[in-house]
This record gives C-alpha cells, sequence and structure tokens, in this order.
C-alpha cells in the first residue's frame, strides 16, 4: 500500500498527553486506535475557538499536529484492518 504520510512522525503536539492520549477499540474484533476522549476534547475546543475567532500561530500549529496523528492513526488502523481481512479470508 502506497501512501502519501511519512511512516514516521517527526514529533508529537507538545499538548498532547503522553499518557491516556490513545485508546484502543474492539471493532468487528479487530483492534482500532482513536485519540482519547481528553485529546478529542481539545481538538474540539481548538475547532471551536479558531471557528469563532482567530486561534494563535502556536494553536493553529497544534491543530496541525494533532491532524497528522489522525491521518498516521487512519494509516495504521487500515493496515491493521487490511491484515485482518487477509488472514481471515486465507482461512476460507
Amino acid at each position: 500500500m502506497k501512501t502519501n504520510l511519512p511512516i514516521k512522525l517527526s514529533h508529537l503536539p507538545k499538548a498532547l498527553p503522553l499518557d491516556g492520549a490513545i485508546r484502543i477499540e474492539l471493532v468487528e474484533g479487530v483492534p482500532i486506535f482513536r485519540a482519547s476522549s481528553l485529546v478529542q476534547g481539545r481538538i474540539e475546543a481548538l475547532l471551536i475557538k479558531q471557528k469563532e475567532s482567530t486561534i494563535t500561530l502556536e494553536e493553529e500549529k497544534e491543530l496541525d499536529e494533532y491532524e497528522e496523528l489522525d491521518d498516521y492513526l487512519s494509516l495504521v488502523n487500515r493496515m491493521i484492518r487490511n491484515s485482518a481481512l487477509i488472514e481471515s479470508q486465507s482461512e476460507l
């Protein structure tokens, strides 16, 4: 699978808590990585502030970093789902 996303992230958002930032959910038996409710709340707060007024350059950078992290998690989740799908098809 070829993507335009980097395989490695260069850094994480400074405001990202090191503990409790990611949660794992089982979807049809496949582990899926999602941002925690704490992180989702921070993203929503930044988006609301951006919509209602102007955010600082630092906040804009933080929002961009969260978007990059979300893209990365989406890539990881697609790879996991595809792997699980291939494995289940090979068992048939």
